[in-house]
């Protein structure tokens, strides 16, 4: 009988559906799986790699999130880590800002953010571990653009993304859809100047000519060329302006919502 020894942590991505990625935390033995919204690429990744599934972590309610729970469940008999304010019924422990998880079966230790704006009860996971710092931040923060409002304010999607740029630079940014190339044509359109986001316009493209994924990227890379982290850039506001899309003088968070706004028909 063979046994498996224990890696050093890695993070396992698992396409989904047309554009999601679901993310496996794994040690080699052990894995902690976010936001399963399909449970058969979950289930066939553990299979592939020897895993036994030991946690299952969430961070909105919405069903390429958590569709795939219920079938896991049924194999695997593990606690489901969500937000206690996002009407997830499956969870079972529910979390808010300031908590700390410590992930069943793997060697790690998450803080909380709350970070309301997608959904008003939505969460990411911060790894602080020194030369490994992870964001698991759901629809919050993408790859060169930010989720939808769909129940939040401009003014709480700006308050969540100002906590998510403010963590290191190095924090590998793993969000939940492969939106990176459409986000970064509008992030052209609104700061054709800015000569890194040119850059990641072109590495990404040759990524996704070969079907690699453009994420995880790292908080440096968004704070540098995603606009809805940079809103006030002056460029950005006079781009809003030129477009009828904002009045001059207008304050941040109308800058905010414009360029939401914007991009929501672009």
């Amino acid at each position: 009988m063979t046994t498996t020894s224990r890696q050093a942590l890695s993070v396992l991505t698992v396409p989904a559906f047309n554009d999601n990625y679901l993310w496996l935390i794994h040690d080699g033995v052990n894995a902690a799986v976010v936001d399963p919204g399909d449970a058969g690429p979950v289930r066939e990744a553990l299979h592939a790699h020897g895993l036994a599934l030991t946690c299952i972590l969430l961070t909105h309610h919405h069903a390429d999130h958590i569709g795939g729970v219920a079938s896991l469940l049924a194999e695997w008999k593990v606690p489901v880590h969500g937000p206690r304010n996002d009407g997830i019924q499956c969870v079972t422990h529910a979390l808010v800002e300031g908590d700390q998880v410590t992930v069943d079966g793997l060697d790690l230790e998450l803080d909380v953010l709350e970070v309301p704006g997608h959904t008003l009860g939505h969460i990411a996971y911060v790894r602080r571990t020194a030369g490994a710092h992870w964001l698991f931040c759901g629809d919050t923060l993408f790859g060169g653009g930010c989720g939808r409002l769909f129940e939040g304010t401009p003014q709480q999607m700006a308050d969540s993304l100002a906590k998510l740029a403010a963590l290191p630079d190095d924090t590998l940014v793993y969000c939940a859809h492969e939106y990176t190339v459409s986000n970064l044509k509008f992030a052209q359109a609104v700061e054709p100047d800015n000569q890194g986001l040119a850059f990641r316009m072109r590495d990404a493209s040759k990524k996704r000519g070969t079907r690699l994924p453009t994420v995880p990227s790292t908080i440096g890379l968004e704070n540098g060329t995603n606009p809805f982290l940079r809103y006030t850039e002056p460029g950005i506001v006079r781009s809003l302006v030129e477009a009828g899309r904002l009045k001059e003088g207008a304050a941040p968070v109308e800058a905010f919502a414009a360029l939401r706004e914007w991009k929501n028909v672009f």
